[in-house]
């Protein structure tokens, strides 16, 4: 191998050596914090609701006879 590969070659592994130095050092960072003040959401929920009891005849006439029994 002759001087001039030698040096492209050392050259190369210092310019390699720098980039991996240069790049460790520079590591990304992601910080999370929880705010200062509280949360607030505000909802604007309307809620419908339908119950249906259904009672059969004899049972109705059960409660009608039987007033009283609870």
């Amino acid at each position: 191998m002759n001087q001039t590969g030698i040096l492209k070659r050392s050259a190369l592994c210092l310019m390699l050596a720098l980039g991996l130095t240069a790049t460790s050092g520079c590591t990304p960072t992601v910080a999370v914090q929880a705010p200062s003040e509280p949360i607030t959401v505000n909802l604007n929920v309307k809620i419908e609701h339908e119950i249906r009891v259904r009672v059969d005849k004899e049972l109705d006439d059960l409660f009608e006879d039987k007033e009283g029994i609870f």
